[in-house]
């Protein structure tokens, strides 16, 4: 799970985007030593938690470049991620420029001083959870499950990262299918109300939605 890009969780294909957002983990992986979202529980909430946002905490030892370079990789919109090639020349350009070599080296003085101080490491981390799942298995149960939030339409939130996107969608040719829906925590909420019975507005019908700003459609 922890490897997986957000939008495959939502129906997406693999594309070279998702296996970038892949490589963005390894990276992380690499500067921790240790394997991401190890603490916690691989299940349905943390897939949630990916869509919505959720990513493994940057160390203090990780050179600004390489952290910024790994977040692009994590990105939400599978097109503001860098191609593969675009990270080939980052990390070539990390190692060619005596700049950024000289950062590398100190970031690695700061590791070792930190692994020395068991802030580091994987024997140093977080009990690993005994339902954190690394090994090859069948995910496309949580898949359809998680694909089902991102229907029709979702609000998805995260406040860590500062931005909150939100999304409505409607289908004014089919209004008995109108339908609003929300992230995990959040339900569809709608009644759909009788046929008129005088003769005047028998053919009409109604749909009232909750906590929109047009109580009654009418179609």
């Amino acid at each position: 799970i922890p490897y997986i890009a957000p939008e495959i969780f939502k129906g997406a294909a693999f594309s070279k985007e998702s296996d970038v957002y892949s490589f963005g983990m390894i990276m992380w992986e690499v500067t921790t030593g240790c394997k991401p979202f190890a603490n916690i529980e691989h299940n349905i909430e943390l897939i949630y938690e990916i869509i919505d946002g959720k990513r493994p905490e940057i160390t203090n030892d990780t050179p600004e470049c390489f952290a910024n370079l790994m977040k692009k990789c994590w990105d939400s919109d599978p097109l503001k991620r860098p191609t593969i090639g675009e990270v080939k020349r980052s990390i070539h350009e990390y190692l060619c420029r005596f700049d950024k070599v000289e950062t590398f080296k100190q970031a690695e003085k700061k590791r070792l001083e930190l692994i020395q101080l068991k802030q580091l490491g994987f024997e140093f981390s977080e009990n690993s959870h005994p339902k954190a799942i690394f090994t090859s298995r069948a995910l496309s149960s949580l898949i359809s499950k998680a694909s089902t939030i991102n229907s029709s339409s979702m609000i998805s939130f995260n406040v860590k990262q500062g931005y909150i996107t939100k999304e409505y969608e409607f289908d004014i040719n089919n209004i008995q299918s109108l339908t609003v829906s929300a992230n995990s925590s959040r339900k569809r909420n709608f009644e759909e109300l009788k046929n008129e019975t005088n003769e005047t507005q028998k053919n009409r019908k109604y749909i009232k939605v909750d906590n929109l700003d047009d109580e009654c459609c009418q179609k």
